[in-house]
């Protein structure tokens, strides 16, 4: 088991690793939308969509993964009302590649977040 760490990304919020990886898969811990250097975006569910992807994507990149090996993807969403937005910018980031995948409404997310990804992606 290796615990994966970039700077490119936020670091964890938490008692938490921003991913394991593991027997050639890496596990992502949820991505919102906090910059790399902590700062969350405004409320706003189509710039915290492309932060929360772009985060996303550099935890894959530090486990010598990508968006492209995804497999698996949970969305959790505080409105439902911005599923069409939120899949909109995901097709951007996934063009062609099309992971299995959840999406949840919840009642709140941290920092009062407006959407969180996690991943898991076949290394390499």
């Amino acid at each position: 088991m290796q615990y994966v760490s970039t700077t490119n990304a936020p670091q964890a919020i938490g008692p938490y690793s921003q991913a394991i990886s593991h027997g050639g898969l890496v596990y992502t811990s949820g991505q919102i939308a906090l910059t790399s250097d902590g700062i969350m975006l405004e409320d706003d569910i189509t710039i915290q969509t492309h932060q929360v992807l772009k985060n996303l994507r550099e935890v894959l990149l530090a486990s010598n993964s990508s968006l492209n090996n995804v497999i698996k993807t949970t969305i959790f969403l505080s409105d439902m009302d911005n599923f069409t937005t939120v899949n909109e910018i995901y097709s951007e980031y996934f063009g062609r590649h099309k992971p299995a995948r959840s999406t949840v409404a919840v009642k709140t997310l941290p920092k009062n977040a407006l959407v969180e990804i996690d991943a898991i992606a076949v290394v390499g």
